[in-house]
């Protein structure tokens, strides 16, 4: 009886090795599947909307690197690499929501938008120039400086940064 039962318990740890390097291959943790790259490089997205806030070019590229480097293999290099990322911030606008019975705003949104040129040296058709943007709505009554501002930025930087990744390696 134990002789009948070996070529089965062998046979089933080799299908369950098996399922684990196939899954492994095809897909990991991320979502990215397989990149045919080893570097990336982020040209300096610089601000040209029509309201300046300082700094927050250096801010948004800073976080397009970081999302790269955290949720992939690749190395981060100044020049030469094998996905190039550059663009703009091409919108930083405040609009008025909702209104108070008195013509004042109750709720304010801002919206950034930030112009990607994604260039993949290895894959040309994954290149792309497309416009990604999102929002962050606040209270007519606040203030947005200071550590409002950076909670903004960092809401709408995540939302936008986690996009382009998806875009350019995820497929998503």
């Amino acid at each position: 009886m134990k002789n009948n039962r070996k070529p089965i318990q062998i046979g089933l740890l080799f299908l369950a090795m098996f399922t684990l390097v196939a899954c492994s291959v095809s897909y990991n943790f991320t979502g990215t599947g397989k990149i045919d790259a080893k570097t990336f490089q982020v040209n300096y997205f610089l601000n040209n909307s029509e309201l300046v806030q300082p700094g927050i070019e250096r801010t948004f590229t800073n976080r397009l690197q970081d999302i790269i480097l955290n949720q992939t293999n690749l190395s981060l290099t100044n020049t030469g690499g094998d996905l190039v990322y550059e663009g703009e911030i091409t919108d930083f606008r405040i609009t008025p929501m909702t209104a108070t019975a008195d013509q004042r705003a109750s709720q304010n949104r801002l919206t950034i938008a930030v112009q990607v040129r994604f260039t993949n040296k290895n894959k040309e058709e994954d290149n792309f120039d497309k416009k990604f943007s999102f929002f962050y709505d606040y209270s007519g009554d606040a203030q947005l400086v200071g550590g409002p501002l950076n909670e903004a930025l960092e809401v709408i930087f995540e939302r936008i940064t986690q996009d382009v990744f998806n875009e350019s390696l995820a497929k998503w």
